[in-house]
């Protein structure tokens, strides 16, 4: 079986700037309705409302889950520090 970082550099996923709503920031895989892409970092940190549970981040995917649900990957949150 594939490890997600085996999934990550394969080349049907694209990286790319979005607003995951999510609750808790501590999940590292996001269902496609849960994921609002954007056009370049600067308008996703500029569209970030926490207070709606839409924040910032890079992620890849999509990926069909094996419940057949489609899901993308966090690379990193834009408005942290790493």
């Amino acid at each position: 079986m594939p490890t997600i970082d085996n999934l990550l550099q394969s080349s049907t996923f694209k990286e790319q700037y979005a607003l995951v709503y999510t609750p808790s920031r501590k999940r590292k895989r996001f269902p496609a309705n849960c994921v609002f892409a954007q056009a370049d970092k600067e308008g996703a940190l500029a569209n970030t409302d926490s207070q709606q549970h839409l924040y910032p981040a890079l992620i890849s995917g999509p990926s069909k889950s094996s419940e057949g649900y489609m899901l993308y990957y966090l690379i990193q949150w834009l408005d942290t520090e790493n």
